[in-house]
């Protein structure tokens, strides 16, 4: 598995929540998550229970292809930076929901609060970091060799 370059992971460890975008019946929906990283997978872990819309957009329609985004807020044009991508989500199993939550509850630790926590993880198989600091519509582009793309 390729990973994608050092600025775009840096840019991802750098942030902590980030947009996820689902459709279901052709209607856009949008959730704010807190994530954990995982650098050597490339995956993003995130916590949402099974009752929550965008969770059961997903479940229900079948459609596990998600896009999201990271954004760093500023008015600054030139310090403007983000990424926008597109991958899979997956339920993780519950041997894989421990080793999960160890890390997500390291960085998150009021998420012990949350009944019932359960994680999710998005594989990334395009990943698009806009940095103005390397010019003005500067792209960096990592895409997995499956990418559906």
């Amino acid at each position: 598995m390729s990973l994608p370059e050092k600025r775009i992971v840096d840019f991802i460890q750098e942030h902590h929540i980030l947009t996820l975008a689902v459709a279901r019946d052709n209607i856009p929906y949008c959730a704010t998550c807190y994530y954990v990283y995982k650098k050597d997978e490339n995956s993003f872990i995130f916590t949402s229970g099974p009752e929550t819309r965008h969770i059961r957009d997903i479940v229900e329609s079948n459609n596990f292809y998600v896009a999201g985004a990271i954004a760093l807020e500023t008015r600054i044009v030139g310090k403007i930076r983000g990424i926008q991508f597109t991958g899979v989500l997956y339920s993780l199993e519950e041997t894989e929901q421990a080793r999960a939550r160890s890390v997500y509850l390291k960085r998150f630790p009021v998420a012990r609060l949350i009944p019932g926590l359960h994680l999710w993880e998005v594989r990334p198989d395009f990943i698009k970091l806009t940095d103005t600091r390397l010019g003005f519509g500067k792209k960096l582009i990592w895409q997995n060799e499956n990418s559906v793309k």
